[in-house]
C-alpha cells in the first residue's frame, strides 16, 4: 500500500486544528465509507480508491464550506471527478497487464451481504461487467443505478449536460443488463458451489465440482505477472476441469477458509499460513459460470481486515 493510501486510512478519526474539531474533517469522515464505495465501484481497486480519497480530501480541505449547500453531494462530485481521471490512467495500465485483470477483492462486513443492492454492485461478477463500459458510462451507471443520484447531480460530477447524462444512463443500463448475471444469485447457491470446490481440494475428488460447472463456464486467474496464473481465460467445462485437476496437487497442503468477499461467499486459500489465492464464483441458474482466482499479492492486502461499504 502506498504512503498516500496509508494517510487516507488515518483520516478515519477527525483531525483537529488549534484544539477544535475541523468541520471539513467531520464532514469528510462522516461520508468516507460512501466515498470509498463510489471510488471502488468505479475503479475495482481498493488501493486506487484510497488514493482517490486522499486527493478528494486535499481538495475538500481547501473548499469554503459557506458556499457548499450539500456537503455529501459536493464530496461525491469531487470523488467522481478524481476517480474518472484515475480510471482513464488505469485503462492504459491494464493494456500492459500480464494475463487477465480481476478486481481487487475486499473482505466485507456482514451488513454488506445483507444489502442485496450493495452486494450485487460490488460483486466480482458485476465489477467485471462494469469493466466493459467506458469511464464516463461507468461513472454514470454507478451514480445513477447504485447510488440513485439525480441526473442534475451526475451531470455536475461528469461535466455533461443532464440530457447527455440521461442518454448515457440509458445506454449503460442496457449494456450492463445484457452482461450481468441472469437472475438474483442467492448466497446459498454461491456457498454450495464453493463447498463443492473445497471438497474437491480436500478429497482430491473433482467430480463433485465438475457437476457444478456450466458448459460455458469461464475461469480467470490474476497473477499480475508476479505469481503463476492462467494467462488467458479458460472457457468450457472440460477445459476448466483439466486446469482445476492439474492444480489440485499444489493445493493439497492448503487450508481453505470461507469468507465474505465483495458481499458474497468466497474462499481464502492459505499456504503455510499466508494468503495465496482468493477464489470467488459467479453462479447462474444454480451452476458456476465464472471462477475468479485472484493471486496477485498486490491485490490481497485488504484481505486481512473487513472493509465497510455504504450506499448513503
Amino acid at each position: 500500500m502506498s504512503a498516500r493510501s496509508e494517510r487516507t486510512m488515518d483520516t478515519a478519526e477527525p483531525l483537529t486544528r488549534g484544539g477544535t474539531t475541523n468541520s471539513a474533517t467531520e464532514a469528510y469522515v462522516a461520508h468516507r465509507n460512501l466515498l470509498f464505495t463510489v471510488a471502488y465501484e468505479m475503479l475495482g481497486s481498493a488501493a486506487d480508491a484510497e488514493d482517490v480519497l486522499q486527493e478528494t480530501w486535499l481538495r475538500w480541505a481547501n473548499v469554503d464550506l459557506d458556499t457548499v449547500l450539500d456537503q455529501r453531494a459536493y464530496l461525491v462530485r469531487i470523488t467522481t471527478r478524481q476517480a474518472l481521471t484515475r480510471l482513464r490512467t488505469l485503462r492504459r495500465r491494464k493494456e500492459s497487464y500480464v494475463g487477465p485483470w480481476l478486481p481487487e477483492p475486499l473482505l466485507t462486513t456482514h451488513d454488506v451481504a445483507e444489502d442485496v443492492v450493495l452486494a450485487d454492485s460490488v460483486s466480482m461478477a458485476m465489477l467485471l461487467v462494469l469493466e466493459t463500459l467506458t469511464p464516463t458510462e461507468r461513472a454514470v451507471f454507478v451514480l445513477r443505478e447504485v447510488f440513485e443520484l439525480e441526473y442534475d447531480e451526475i451531470a455536475e460530477a461528469v461535466d455533461k449536460s443532464p440530457a447527455a447524462v440521461r442518454q448515457i444512463a440509458h445506454r449503460s443500463r442496457a449494456h450492463v443488463a445484457e452482461r450481468r448475471p441472469r437472475g438474483v444469485v442467492s448466497a446459498a447457491e454461491t456457498r454450495g458451489a464453493l463447498e463443492a470446490f473445497q471438497r474437491a481440494v480436500e478429497t482430491g475428488d473433482l467430480q463433485g465440482l465438475l457437476d457444478f460447472l456450466a458448459p460455458d463456464v469461464v475461469l480467470l486467474g490474476d497473477g499480475g505477472g508476479v505469481v503463476q496464473a492462467v494467462l488467458e481465460p479458460v472457457v468450457g467445462a472440460d477445459s476448466v476441469g483439466r486446469v482445476l485437476a492439474a492444480g489440485l496437487g499444489r493445493l493439497a497442503a492448503a487450508s481453505l477458509q470461507p469468507a465474505q468477499v465483495n458481499g458474497y461467499p468466497a474462499l481464502i486459500v492459505r499456504i503455510n499460513g499466508e494468503i495465496d489465492t482468493v477464489m470467488a464464483v459467479r453462479v447462474d441458474d444454480g451452476l458456476i459460470t465464472g471462477l475468479y482466482a485472484v493471486r496477485n499479492p498486490e491485490k490481497l492486502s485488504h484481505m486481512d481486515r473487513e472493509t465497510e461499504l455504504r450506499l448513503s
